[in-house]
């Protein structure tokens, strides 16, 4: 079977595609055959008569997959989500898909919808309301959490810990990720201190439009 991984973020644009795509690449690189998936993605484009995801394209080309844009990616919305569309996804759906990518592969990059707690699968009670970290748990997946680095990163970060600790979801790393191009005191200072706060592994810090590291990467890659 396949080793796996899903990365998630305390916010949407938190940068889970440039940390996937970086990953792809680099365990193609190694030899390794690598799957990918995006199994909620919203902003598509239709093409030739079908949706098409730019985020689930881009992981594939980095992973250098043909794999159907169905499979890669099960549910996909022109627009933002509201409940209505997100009470059609299934779990069971995309863990079947998970498994057909998994026996092909010998790695697999999931990268999850929006946040770590936004609800991926609406129910009519509150408790039975799905999102990302039950995603994790059906596929049996620890997870790495991008944090967009700024002004609020370690609430968003010890949060975002809190709730994949409390549901058992094993939690590889996080990494800290400049979305802007200004800088801040926060910013430079979010990564040692988020390491005091924590016994989770900080993997790193990617600067704003630079390559992601070798030092974030390898510890992803041994998974």
């Amino acid at each position: 079977m396949a080793r796996g991984i899903l990365i998630t973020a305390t916010e949407a644009a938190a940068g889970k595609t440039l940390i996937g795509c970086a990953l792809a690449f680099a365990a193609h690189a190694r030899g390794l055959r690598v799957g990918v998936m995006k199994p909620i993605a919203t902003g598509c484009r239709e093409v030739n008569g079908v949706l098409q995801s730019a985020d689930a394209r881009g992981l594939a080309y980095a992973a250098a997959s043909d794999l159907p844009i169905e499979l890669i990616s099960p549910y996909r919305y022109r627009l933002a989500t509201g409940a209505e569309d997100l009470a059609a996804v299934d779990l069971l759906e995309i863990a079947e898909a998970y498994r057909k990518i998994a026996a092909h592969n010998d790695f697999v990059i999931v990268e999850s919808f929006d946040a770590i707690a936004t609800p991926i699968a609406w129910a009519t009670t509150p408790s039975r309301v799905k999102d990302t970290i039950d995603l994790a748990r059906v596929l049996n997946l620890e997870v790495v959490i991008v944090a967009r680095n700024g002004a609020g990163c370690l609430s968003a970060s010890r949060l975002a810990l809190e709730h994949a600790q409390s549901r058992g979801v094993g939690i590889i790393g996080t990494i800290l990720n400049d979305v802007d191009e200004a800088s801040s005191p926060a910013a430079e200072t979010n990564l040692e201190s988020l390491r005091k706060l924590t016994e989770v592994p900080i993997l790193g810090r990617v600067r704003f439009k630079q390559p992601v590291t070798r030092e974030i990467l390898e510890p992803l890659l041994r998974r």
